[in-house]
């Protein structure tokens, strides 16, 4: 491998640990809520996403200035876009309980958040295989299970909705934790995304 070609890879790896942490946090708000310092979590939580924000800056300057990359520099792009916007998703989270004033979370969210956090682990496995993607022999079955975890919260977010259609008497809630459940469920979406656009660079490459 070249010697420039380390920084991509490290900053994949950078961004996927930023995702685990913003991840963990949001567990960490969702089990330990209080709406009253919400503000607070969410500025936390921006120090999380802003950090990845530069990351994606300094991928995109360096796509810029290189004459060869490792893979194509569009593929390279993104993921590196994808990668921001599992954490812009994870903020979102906390974002539309303020927006919504959401004064007690429902226990369904904070399952899936859970799943969100193994989501971004198997994230970050998968960016340490993935320079070495050429001679890796666990790098599929990664990127099988994260997809077997997008599955799992699609069974979640099925079983939440319906249950706050059965049970919730109040629109105003029902509506507010319907986006909330969205959110959560596109967060996992962006990891499988993430997941699938490494197989596919994989692919184009081997």
């Amino acid at each position: 491998m070249a010697k420039g070609d380390k920084f991509y890879y490290e900053n994949f790896a950078e961004c996927t640990a930023l995702a685990k942490d913003a991840a963990g946090y949001l567990v960490e708000c969702l089990e330990n809520y209080k709406p009253d310092e919400l503000t607070g979590m969410l500025e936390k939580m921006h120090t999380f996403e802003h950090k990845a924000d530069m990351k994606k800056h300094e991928m995109r300057e360096a796509l810029a200035k290189a004459f060869v990359t490792p893979v194509d520099r569009e593929d390279l792009d993104m993921l590196s876009n994808q990668l921001d916007t599992v954490l812009d998703l994870l903020e979102e989270v906390l974002q539309k309980l303020y927006i919504y004033n959401i004064q007690k979370i429902l226990p369904y969210a904070i399952q899936y958040a859970k799943r969100l956090v193994r989501a971004c682990d198997l994230l970050g496995s998968i960016m340490a295989d993935f320079e070495n993607f050429k001679k890796s022999k666990t790098l599929h079955g990664l990127i099988v299970e994260c997809n077997d975890v997008e599955e799992d919260c699609d069974k979640l977010y099925l079983v939440a909705t319906r249950e706050l259609t059965l049970t919730s008497t109040d629109s105003m809630e029902r509506l507010s934790w319907y986006e909330i459940y969205s959110c959560l469920e596109a967060c996992a979406d962006a990891c499988e995304h993430v997941s699938e656009c490494v197989g596919s660079i994989v692919l184009k490459n081997t």
